[in-house]
């Protein structure tokens, strides 16, 4: 079968179903292994819809989750090409995704297969917290773009242990000025810029919010595919570094002239909103 991949998540999916050698058109965002052979066709907001006609794909694989594909659909509708459109917002949308596109292009069990994995490899990085963090991923940083309650994002930081800092804002991304921002609360702030030759969380610290920040690439976080579980790994890893010490230190001994049952003093060194 002839495929015709515009979104890099698709791309990653058929990538993992080993299927990038039959992708005879892709965008060129797309930078998933085994593409070499695929014509480029333009941005995927740029899609360049004779291109894509003149490379005479059986299936076309586009995705609503990159905000603006829909014109881009109008224009494969009105080239009549076949066409399957995904839209997913959460990571259980992901994972049928996986299966649904597997079994357009003759591979279900292959499918069920790469997304039972994905399932199974996001659960082990599960790590409950006694307050969950609040985290905020940043998708742009001017205007501030983060991820709202209708994204992956908000799923996959459930299961690891965490919270979208955004998740009672509607929709699935917005823009935010800093003082939105800082009134989210995050304990965490994600660097996950869409586009970018290169995240640079330097802007986001001198804002001066006083949050952690961590740098996690798009291809792990923005892309709603078997990659997300590379992002999954990074986000778990910044979030331990939130922890605070699961032991508290024993209390000093009480100096020799202590009256018994006197109790003793705080612990040096640990403030009381840390006891």
């Amino acid at each position: 079968m002839r495929l015709a991949s515009l979104t890099a998540s698709n791309s990653d999916i058929l990538a993992a179903l080993g299927a990038a050698g039959q992708v005879v058109a892709a965008d060129n965002h797309s930078d998933a292994p085994g593409l070499e052979g695929a014509v480029r066709v333009g941005p995927d907001l740029g899609i360049d819809i004779a291109a894509v006609a003149a490379a005479r794909p059986d299936l076309v694989l586009a995705s609503l989750s990159v905000p603006g594909m829909e014109r881009v659909v109008e224009g494969l509708e009105r080239a009549g090409l076949p066409t399957l459109v995904l839209d997913p917002v959460s990571v259980e949308d992901t994972l049928a995704d996986i299966r649904t596109i597997a079994a357009a292009i003759g591979c279900p069990g292959r499918g069920a297969a790469v997304a039972d994995t994905l399932k199974a490899d996001l659960e082990a990085l599960a790590s409950p917290f006694a307050r969950p963090p609040r985290v905020l991923v940043e998708w742009w940083p001017r205007p501030i773009i983060a991820a709202t309650r209708e994204s992956w994002v908000t799923d996959l930081l459930a299961g690891l242990g965490a919270v979208n800092a955004l998740g009672d804002r509607a929709g699935r991304s917005s823009p935010l000025t800093l003082e939105e921002v800082r009134a989210a609360r995050p304990d965490l702030i994600v660097c996950s810029w869409c586009g970018a030759k290169k995240l640079r969380p330097e802007v986001i610290e001198a804002r001066g919010l006083g949050v952690p920040v961590a740098a996690v690439p798009e291809s792990g976080l923005g892309r709603p595919g078997p990659r997300l579980v590379e992002g999954a790994r990074l986000l778990a890893a910044a979030l331990a570094a939130l922890r605070e010490p699961e032991a508290t230190p024993a209390a000093p001994a009480a100096p020799a002239d202590t009256p018994p049952g006197t109790p003793p003093g705080p612990a040096p060194g640990r403030p009381e909103s840390a006891r």
